[in-house]
């Protein structure tokens, strides 16, 4: 039988699709140009023009048995990785044009990874799920070492590709373990087999593994170890987007299998969840604090993230309600702006200085004030600090932790509060750089402008975070909407 085809549902990978290959080919006839990067910014804002029309719609939408399904769930996220991208091509537009890179098969690359994450969004099955995490992850090996003849970025890049390689094997093992017990490929079908079968050592070294796998993927405690590297040697733009649109890529992967597949096997995954929560936020933010380098310090803060976003996901089973993973998906999408746009500075800063030490940021409120102000927004926003987005990631988060009422959900939440204490200290030790200290001599600085683009970038996330700091209520109604059926 033919199998039936959504072609509205599919739009967006299908407009993803079509920009990838028109780049490629302008890329072949039209070499340095800015039209790639052009082209590239349009497919994407032309993809969530059909997101737009499927949420508009609201109804679920299932392709191929049930492997591949478009429902709110899937529209939340596509949205994120589609915006995320348009603003990596802003950031990116002059850092790339105007450095010893290729440019086309950048953006060619770029889009790709997206397409994996668009795809990963709707996927319902082992498979989908580990094709869709492939096409994320390939590209960006091959991004990570863009910087042609700098041994950082090679490095960058084949840790990134061995440590990649190592858990997309252990990731699969885990896989084939829970098909080969559970007979399933199917989420739906593995979580029959659990309510209706009782679970087998087995099924939980499957689960166990698979955790594991994607633990590397979302840089955990301890499988964390190619981050700090990874982001220091990569080109910044691309830093930035591993950090945020690959990241959420592995999340939603994450959330995708627990949620759907494994949730009836509470005692596999929630342990495993709970230790890697604790270790990435307590690692992460000690690790912070001892860096000099503003790219590994927010290399080892995106980890310590990580374990805030890994907190309503451990203590999913013992909430009643959706609000655990309503908690998840909230903080991601809050998380993805406010640390896009902390990476969108330190490029424009590095564009002045030349460096990305920590030093070289005194005095930039009196050098740059809007610059200063646009960080020093970002840096605290992931600190927490109300009334800027991140105070509502951090309140929705420390709920989920203490309406679940368990003895470990109040020990993760106290483990949480005592890490957001501590990722103050580093975050506010920037903005003490920026706005009272005197600039050092040492560091030259230069009057070079800050690219439209790059201005452009920084403006909208900031818009942004303030907007969800005092309205919070829009974001909420995101992650109420990821988890209504439609």
């Amino acid at each position: 039988m033919n199998p039936t085809i959504d072609y509205h549902a599919l739009a967006p990978e299908i407009v993803l699709t079509v920009t990838v290959a028109v780049c490629l080919l302008v890329d072949l006839v039209a070499r340095r140009s800015e039209l790639v990067p052009r082209l590239a910014s349009l497919g994407v804002l032309g993809a969530i023009v059909p997101v737009i029309t499927l949420s508009v719609d609201g109804a679920n939408r299932t392709m191929f048995g049930g492997t591949y399904e478009v429902d709110n769930y899937a529209l939340v996220f596509k949205g994120l990785f589609l915006i995320v991208a348009y603003l990596t091509i802003l950031v990116s537009f002059h850092y790339i044009g105007e450095g010893d890179y290729y440019r086309g098969e950048f953006y060619v690359l770029l889009l790709t990874s997206v397409l994996g994450m668009t795809v990963m969004a709707s996927a319902r099955d082992l498979v989908t799920i580990f094709v869709a995490l492939e096409t994320i992850t390939i590209p960006t090996f091959a991004l990570a070492a863009w910087r042609k003849h700098d041994t950082k970025s090679n490095e960058a890049g084949l840790k990134y590709f061995l440590i990649g390689v190592i858990s997309t094997a252990v990731m699969l093992y885990g896989m084939s373990v829970v098909y080969g017990v559970s007979g399933a490929n199917k989420l739906v079908g593995i979580r029959e087999y659990l309510v209706d079968t009782n679970e087998p050592a087995l099924f939980a070294v499957g689960v166990f593994l698979t955790l594991v796998g994607f633990a590397f993927k979302v840089s955990a405690v301890p499988f964390h170890f190619w981050a700090p590297d990874t982001y220091e040697g990569a080109p910044t733009p691309v830093t930035a987007f591993l950090s945020v649109a690959s990241k959420a890529g592995g999340f939603v992967a994450l959330i995708t299998i627990v949620n759907i597949a494994f949730f009836p096997s509470k005692g596999s995954w929630q342990p495993v969840i709970f230790v890697l929560a604790a270790a990435s936020m307590t690692l992460g933010n000690l690790a912070a604090l001892r860096q000099t380098n503003i790219v590994r310090m927010l290399a080892y803060s995106s980890v310590a993230q990580g374990g805030f976003m890994l907190v309503p996901l451990a203590v999913a089973a013992d909430v009643s309600s959706n609000s655990a993973w309503e908690g998840v998906v909230v903080y991601l999408l809050i998380y993805a702006g406010m640390n896009l746009g902390a990476f969108a500075a330190v490029i424009a800063v590095a564009r002045r200085t030349g460096s990305a030490e920590i030093s070289s940021y005194a005095g930039l409120g009196r050098t740059d004030p809007a610059l200063a102000v646009m960080m020093t927004i970002f840096l605290f926003s992931l600190a927490g600090i109300p009334f800027l987005a991140g105070w509502f990631a951090k309140l929705v988060m420390f709920r989920a932790a203490f309406d679940s009422g368990t003895t470990g959900a109040v020990i993760l939440g106290v483990v949480a509060a005592i890490n957001a204490v501590i990722a103050f200290f580093y975050y506010a030790g920037v903005g003490r750089q920026m706005w009272f200290r005197e600039p050092d001599p040492a560091v030259e600085r230069t009057a070079v402008p800050t690219p439209l683009t790059l201005n452009a970038a920084m403006l909208i996330v900031t818009v942004g975070v303030l907007a969800l700091g005092v309205y919070p209520q829009a974001i909420a109604r995101l992650g109420e909407l990821a988890f209504t059926p439609g």
